[in-house]
């Protein structure tokens, strides 16, 4: 798992998917500025990371007994989810962040009437854990079990990994922000210097845009 961990690390890195910048720090949709960038949607472009993604998530899957559906949570999750349920050949339902607002107003899609149904839960990136955490809820609301969330990269922020375990809900990454600082900094993308910048951040994000601030 330690090599998949690597190897997944080095490809996003090398597509860009995630992009560190401690100097010129990137701004959020939030406001809050930020050494690091994600988006693991630009892996669906690039066959081999995106099949790599694809085969460490269904090899996490059937190492768990009793996977028999598989949940994305919108919008990121869905097309992982959509190829990993092909892959295992497994019913397949996604998870709004919200209800529509016309038609049957669902906040999740699919067939929920399937018997003793136990999904596993498919994110892109887990930040502080609360999008995910509501889609599990919202799948328990129907009677579908929910096994854990897997999910591509983690910032690995001590807040998520602290509600996943309130929740009591299993936890799953194919790569994380300790790896990928590891990986960055042996190819010669970051510093040593700019690594304690980015460490500096995930353990206080927001102290560390307040300082940028001052």
């Amino acid at each position: 798992m330690n090599e998949i961990k690597t190897k997944i690390a080095t490809q996003l890195l090398q597509i860009k998917a995630i992009q560190l910048s401690p100097q010129k720090p990137f701004t959020w949709a939030s406001g809050r500025k930020s050494p690091i960038y994600c988006d693991n949607r630009l892996s669906l472009s690039h066959p081999e990371i995106r099949n790599l993604i694809r085969n460490a998530f269904a090899e996490q899957c059937t190492a768990l007994p009793g996977v028999n559906m598989i949940a994305g949570v919108a919008t990121a999750g869905i097309p992982m989810a959509s190829i990993l349920a092909d892959q295992l050949e497994l019913p397949l339902v996604y998870v709004r962040s919200k209800a529509k607002g016309h038609g049957r107003q669902n906040k999740i899609e699919g067939d929920l009437s399937l018997q003793n149904s136990k999904a596993m839960v498919i994110e892109d990136l887990i930040s502080t854990g609360g999008s995910s955490l509501e889609a599990v809820e919202a799948l328990k609301e129907t009677g579908i079990e929910v096994l854990g969330v897997m999910a591509i990269f983690t910032y690995g922020f001590e807040e998520s990994y602290e509600a996943f375990r309130k929740a009591a809900c299993p936890l799953y990454t194919l790569t994380d922000f300790d790896t990928l600082l590891e990986q960055a900094q042996k190819s010669s993308y970051i510093s040593s210097e700019e690594v304690t910048l980015l460490n500096e951040w995930r353990k206080d994000p927001i102290a560390w845009d307040r300082n940028l601030k001052e």
